[in-house]
């Protein structure tokens, strides 16, 4: 074994303890002993920018000094720290500051749910609460989405990956088309594409002939994040919501990782100026704490007492620093800051894809940045677009890594880099990851010249 303080002495002792379930440490081989604002430092002193930030959750980055500070004074003041469902005034607080932050007045007609602390607990606590609302029992997804790994959430994702090996997940799941420019799934690509995914949609909804039963419920991401950052178009967004409200299905939008600021609004919803019946909100709502919620009209709240539940669902921890969080990216001028530096970031990645031929699709919005790898020697399909390439993208983030930037994949074949730094990163910060970035795209690029 490798000498106590080292990376590999912590990365051989994990091995051989904790289950093969584990994933990230596979591609970031080091031990985290600091962490503060965009930057870790391993144990071996070596630091690196962390455009990973907990997958979305850390959007203030590690250890803000406003959210610490808010949860010693907890500590050392005797607060309660676990209280189940009961009231405290610290859960007042965050309760009435997420109901008056919602966009479109919404909060006037929600309820808040508390679940177990993940954002798997949340779709499924959604999922539930919709089929007892409605008696019903299918559920429309889309392609590519991700809501958790809880074998509610599972039976709704897109990947089928991690769905092969579980057998008896939830039934009665319908997977639609998600519309995706680069690769669409009707082959047409642009508008036309767009326009097919709506009237699929509708259509399939409306034919009596369909095969589907009514749903309890349709469940999508604004933005997709673990099928490679793809912003649904607001006209798609739009249609869906239109054609569930005039059916009476309950749409449930889940803002788990596109949520809180990361778009360059509160919710990414709001760029389709929509109101959902349910939204989901985890990650970056606990302020480096579990915590998840799931907001909801009031018709839906059909639930009796006892009928959903979760040990930790009084995190006053999590409740105190995503109250900070909250009113602190819910501001105006935060909001604009991260538009700005998203289109600051895609404005470079579009220039950089016009001189390499491994970059395929550069999109997103705000801080949440997609860059899609492909293999520039293989086939082309039918509206042009070349072979996702995880092989590329996984080169490209070692490359990253073992220059000090941490950056995750995702999407088709794992092929899409993503961006998910904190929110209020510095400019300095942002140049120095990008100049990082460039060059682990040049450098791979030459291979394939």
């Amino acid at each position: 074994m490798s000498e106590k303080g080292t990376n590999q002495y912590y990365i051989t002792r994990q091995d051989s303890t904790e289950s093969n379930a584990r994933s990230y440490p596979r591609k970031f081989p080091f031990a985290i002993a600091k962490a503060k604002g965009s930057w870790v430092e391993d144990v071996e002193g070596n630091k690196y920018l962390d455009f990973l930030c907990g997958a979305g959750t850390l959007a203030l980055g590690h250890n803000d000094d406003e959210v610490n500070q808010a949860m010693v004074d907890m500590l050392t003041n005797d607060l309660p720290l676990h209280t189940l469902d009961l009231t405290t005034p610290v859960k007042d607080t965050f309760v009435h500051t997420l109901l008056d932050a919602l966009p479109f007045n919404m909060g006037k007609d929600c309820k808040i749910q508390f679940c177990s602390p993940s954002g798997t607990d949340a779709a499924d606590a959604a999922i539930k609460l919709c089929k007892t609302a409605t008696g019903r029992s299918s559920v429309i997804s889309f392609a590519g989405g991700y809501h958790g790994m809880g074998q509610g959430p599972l039976a709704c994702m897109g990947n089928l990956h991690a769905k092969s090996a579980v057998n008896g997940l939830m039934p009665d799941v319908h997977s639609f088309p998600y519309p995706y420019a680069y690769r669409d799934p009707f082959g047409l690509g642009g508008e036309d594409g767009v326009k097919a995914a709506c009237n699929f949609f509708e259509r399939t909804l409306k034919d009596p002939e369909s095969g589907i039963t009514k749903p309890a419920c349709v469940i999508l991401e604004a933005i997709q994040g673990e099928g490679g950052v793809i912003p649904a178009p607001v006209e798609f967004l739009q249609c869906v919501r239109r054609v569930t409200k005039e059916l009476d299905i309950p749409l449930i939008v889940d803002e788990i990782q596109c949520g809180m600021g990361r778009s360059g609004k509160l919710f990414a919803f709001e760029y389709a100026d929509i109101v959902p019946d349910v939204v989901l909100i985890s990650k970056a709502i606990g302020g480096s704490q579990p915590l998840a919620v799931v907001v909801y009209n009031k018709e839906l709240d059909k639930w009796t007492p006892g009928a959903h539940a979760g040990t930790f669902r009084g995190n006053q921890l999590a409740m105190k620093a995503g109250t900070i969080v909250l009113n602190r990216v819910s501001k105006p001028e935060f909001l604009a800051d991260v538009s700005r530096k998203g289109d600051l970031i895609r404005t470079k990645l579009r220039e950089l894809k016009e001189s390499v031929i491994i970059i395929g699709d550069v999109r997103g919005k705000g801080l949440m940045v997609g860059t899609e790898f492909v293999d520039p020697k293989g086939s082309p399909d039918c509206i042009g677009s070349l072979p996702a390439s995880g092989e590329i993208a996984g080169k490209v983030q070692k490359y990253c890594f073992e220059h000090g930037l941490i950056v995750e994949k995702g999407g088709r074949n794992g092929s899409v880099m993503r961006c998910l730094c904190a929110l209020n990163i510095t400019d300095a910060d942002l140049e120095k990851a990008w100049k990082i970035f460039e060059e682990a795209v040049l450098a791979v690029n030459k291979e394939y010249k």
